[in-house]
């Protein structure tokens, strides 16, 4: 009694202590994921790199070899569950939640756990953020579809695990909010909001009683400009804006030209490609924050500095468009720490550089991460958290905007994953109608105040009807193997001959749905009902009629 009170309130679309509750459990669950990801990680990249260097005399073999025994390994996986279940990371999940309220399938799932982890491992220039929204949707989702709960509050769940899991990969909370809620949902509804934080807040705590208090871009401190830099950053943001377009259409360009190219050889490629350059420039290699740090503290050389940047670039996008199983969030941030501290330089005969080279990486990747994912609240509330200084919001704002334009307004850029999920044409955009539907389950407006006769004549039907006229009225016809429901009405056609009642047949829905799937099987008729069952198909516990639902349609929202 006490789930079914659960599903119950949940299934409103407000505020509630249940919801708050489902949200925390969902954000450990989805953190305790991602932390154990992160674990396997880690020791993959202390041990598989050791392991191989110590098969050989010189370091360049295991750098050219690791590539391709990850995807050896990233293959044998994907074959295991089937190459169908291979769809994975943050524009599947935007897919999913929206058209699938965030259930995400299970093999997929295992594909992008051990492959992100061996991506990653390998050298890669990918993002463990792919698989961190890919396993916190999953991890979330999998308890609202345990405890059986509404559908749209396994949404609400799905979006949960996405704020945990950023959360514990970054140790930005914040931002990880305001991403769901930019990128992923696309929606602010404080019902869905409080969640949501939440789940990020458990995910921070989570990762800092793992990893420590400090996040991995702590290196980076925002010093404050003179006032003469501004104008200075406009152009910062510009070219920053030019160079996501850039890298969103060399993106694409890999992925379609090698579409129709089987995907083994697509990873073993991709394999090729980086360990060929890993050999060539080893700090080419991976996505990671430490290797960036290391790199400003040996103060780099310009020609040194703007290879690096290059060999990102093209690894990057030679990995993500081949179909490497990882984020393009990390390699973003990575690109723009690099721009950042190249578009820095022609400034040296006015400043001296190394003062500001960490403020202008915080500001390249508020630059890139914008024009590339166009989500202008997420890149500055992320560059905000990684700095810990709100002197950084202006001097944001001014690469965050001409970035944002210069990409979208000239260049016709559009966010990375948008162009992902039409590339791979998983559908993303719902009505309006859709969308408000969607945020209430049946539970919640369903009637359980009916009269069910079983196979009753007409003339008790009618006799009833005629002293309770408002009342829903369900007859149930039982056959051999079957049971039937009708709605039974007074006939108000003006036909001469017409019956004094009239039938309507009721389909079932499952108690889980929500208020759109009511009217996808009510809209044509504009009539009748549909009854809500449990677990057993025949077992009825509520009716919504097309008044009720209509009733919904019309409510007024603030």
């Amino acid at each position: 009694m006490r789930l079914q009170a659960l599903r119950q309130e949940v299934a409103h679309p407000r505020t509630s202590v249940q919801l708050c509750l489902l949200g925390i459990v969902g954000g450990v669950c989805a953190a305790s994921l991602i932390i154990l990801f992160r674990l396997c990680v880690e020791w993959l990249q202390s041990t598989g790199l050791t392991t191989l260097q110590g098969w050989f005399n010189s370091d360049w073999p295991a750098y050219l070899l690791l590539p391709l025994v990850s995807v050896g390994l990233i293959l044998l996986i994907a074959y295991i569950t089937g190459f169908k279940h291979y769809r994975m990371g943050i524009p599947f999940v935007i897919h999913r939640v929206k058209y699938y309220y965030g259930h995400i399938p299970f093999r997929t799932t295992i594909n992008q756990f051990f492959g992100g982890m061996l991506a990653l491992a390998g050298g890669f220039v990918v993002g463990r953020e792919g698989p961190s929204v890919h396993l916190g949707a999953s991890g979330s989702s999998f308890l609202g579809q345990w405890l059986r709960l509404p559908y749209n509050s396994i949404r609400i769940l799905a979006g949960c695990g996405i704020a945990a899991g950023i959360s514990a990969s970054f140790n930005t909370p914040f931002a990880a909010v305001i991403f769901v809620m930019e990128v992923v949902l696309r929606e602010y509804k404080i019902h869905i909001f409080v969640p949501v934080m939440l789940a990020a807040a458990c995910g921070s705590v989570l990762t800092r009683i793992v990893f420590g208090e400090f996040n991995e871009l702590s290196f980076l401190s925002f010093n404050a400009f003179s006032q003469w830099m501004y104008l200075y950053l406009v152009l910062l943001g510009v070219l920053l804006g030019m160079l996501a377009t850039l890298f969103n259409h060399q993106l694409m360009r890999v992925m379609t030209f090698f579409r129709p190219v089987s995907m083994v050889w697509r990873l073993v490629l991709a394999a090729l490609i980086t360990g060929t350059v890993g050999t060539l420039l080893p700090e080419a290699l991976g996505a990671n924050f430490v290797d960036v740090e290391k790199l400003f503290d040996r103060d780099p050389g310009t020609l040194l500095l703007c290879a690096i940047l290059v060999s990102k670039v093209i690894l990057a996008v030679c990995a993500i468009g081949l179909g490497v199983p990882g984020g393009i969030i990390g390699p973003v941030m990575v690109i723009g720490m690099l721009a950042g501290a190249v578009l820095l330089l022609p400034l040296s005969y006015f400043i001296n550089v190394p003062e500001f080279t960490s403020s202008f990486a915080l500001l390249g990747i508020a630059g890139m991460l914008t024009a590339v994912l166009h989500a202008p609240l997420a890149a500055l509330s992320a560059v905000m958290e990684l700095s810990y200084s709100p002197q950084i919001i202006l001097p944001a704002m001014l690469v965050i905007v001409p970035a944002y334009v210069t990409a979208t307004q000239f260049f016709g850029n559009r966010s990375i994953f948008i162009r992902q999920l039409d590339y791979q044409n998983l559908p993303y955009a719902i009505s309006s109608i859709r969308e408000a539907l969607e945020k209430t389950g049946v539970l919640a407006a369903m009637s359980t105040d009916y009269k069910l006769f079983v196979d009753a004549p007409e003339q008790a039907l009618e006799e009833y009807l005629s002293n309770n006229p408002t009342n829903v009225v369900i007859q149930q016809s039982k056959f051999e193997i079957d049971v039937q429901y009708k709605l039974v009405q007074y006939n108000v056609s003006l036909e001469h001959d017409a019956n004094a009642l009239s039938y309507h047949q009721m389909e079932g829905l499952n108690a889980q749905s929500t208020l759109h799937e009511v009217y996808e099987q009510l809209k044509n008729t504009r009539s009748g009902a549909v009854y809500i069952y449990d677990q057993e198909f025949n077992d009825i516990i509520g009716v919504i009629t097309w008044n009720i639902l209509q009733s919904f349609l019309q409510k007024a929202q603030y």
